[in-house]
């Protein structure tokens, strides 16, 4: 492979005919503070690069910004195409944007679907609905209204880094408060839980989705707009046996799940995991009563259980492999195709 220029580099970047697999290519991957501070610079071996160009390279941070900018020119260019995909629109964390690295469940469904994309890989429930620009103002709320005349469909993925994810201030893993140091009992699973605790982080979740749902239905032209949530899949703690090969390099093998479950003891791999699952059935209580029924409220739940039902479908503790991810991505479509078919008869 012969060396480009940095000028070649960053216009690479900014094309969106080059994939994300040629850009990484000339790309390095260097670790932030936390999983999701990653930066994709520009590899020296690869990239003629003068002392100013690494200056301004190290000024730069290159990830979930140039990710959401790169996929929200291809939504335009696609647009001025005079495509004829249904329209939709996405807010949410790494499972609806996981920058360059995996192809997550938006990428799997850019073949069926033109998605304007707002998420961010990171991001929590309570900084989408009630952080910065509020009082209709959020990114989302600005995101339909932008799409408003084409939109048939918003999904929300939000609650993974409030229960089993990472503090964006702390960088710590949430679930370690959730945990209760191990009791000598390997059978117990709700004895290892804080279950008043769990029930308030469920209890601010069902507020963010409703707080999201008023907000949308608030607005004559989505009072039908079908919005599509869901609640993640049963995660393995690593590690999971001798064939478990996570390695991800934006993060440590057990950097949300095995670290927290370690430093309250609990060890037996069966009762790390069945604990998780517990909390993942309860934040899916959670939604199927917000969700309600859909053919009325036009919520919808994509239930993800079981889509990723080996080790070898996961990319690291939380997150699906690309191909693992096209699984998921195969429940949203299935859910898309009904709800949008119910909606056209309203």
């Amino acid at each position: 492979m012969s060396k480009i220029s940095y000028g070649q580099y960053l216009e690479m970047a900014r094309d969106v005919d080059v994939s994300d697999e040629d850009l990484l290519a000339y790309s390095v991957v260097v670790r932030g503070e936390g999983a999701f501070d990653y930066e994709l610079r520009a590899d020296s071996n690869k990239v003629e690069m003068s002392s100013e160009d690494e200056e301004f390279e190290s000024a730069m941070r290159i990830g979930n910004g140039l990710a959401r900018f790169r996929r929200q020119a291809r939504f335009r260019k696609q647009l001025s195409s005079g495509t004829d995909l249904p329209v939709l629109v996405s807010e949410g964390d790494s499972w609806f944007q996981f920058p360059f690295l995996v192809k997550e469940v938006i990428d799997r469904l850019e073949d069926d679907y033109l998605i304007w994309s707002v998420g961010a890989a990171g991001d929590t429930a309570e900084n989408m609905v009630f952080g910065k620009q509020r009082r209709g103002r959020t990114e989302y709320m600005k995101a339909l209204r932008k799409q408003e005349e084409r939109v048939r469909g918003f999904l929300f993925s939000a609650a993974g880094n409030d229960i089993i994810g990472e503090d964006p201030e702390t960088k710590e893993p949430v679930l370690l408060d959730l945990l209760k140091d191990f009791n000598g009992n390997e059978t117990d699973i709700e004895g290892h839980i804080d279950l008043p605790l769990l029930d308030e982080k469920l209890a601010f979740l069902r507020g963010a989705y409703e707080t999201v749902i008023a907000n949308i239905r608030a607005e004559p032209k989505f009072e039908t707009l079908p919005i599509l949530v869901h609640g993640y899949d049963y995660v393995f703690p690593f590690p999971w046996g001798d064939d478990d090969k996570r390695n991800p390099i934006y993060a440590a093998k057990n950097e949300w799940l095995g670290k927290p479950l370690d430093e309250r003891n609990i060890r037996d791999k069966d009762q790390r995991r069945n604990i998780l699952k517990f909390m993942i059935d309860k934040l899916y209580v959670m939604l199927e009563d917000v969700a309600g029924d859909a053919s009325r409220t036009h919520v919808w739940l994509v239930d993800c259980r079981g889509a990723l039902p080996s080790v070898g479908d996961w990319n690291d503790e939380i997150h699906g492999t690309s191909r693992g991810f096209k699984k998921v991505a195969d429940r949203f479509r299935h859910v898309l195709e009904k709800a949008i078919a119910v909606q056209a008869t309203v």
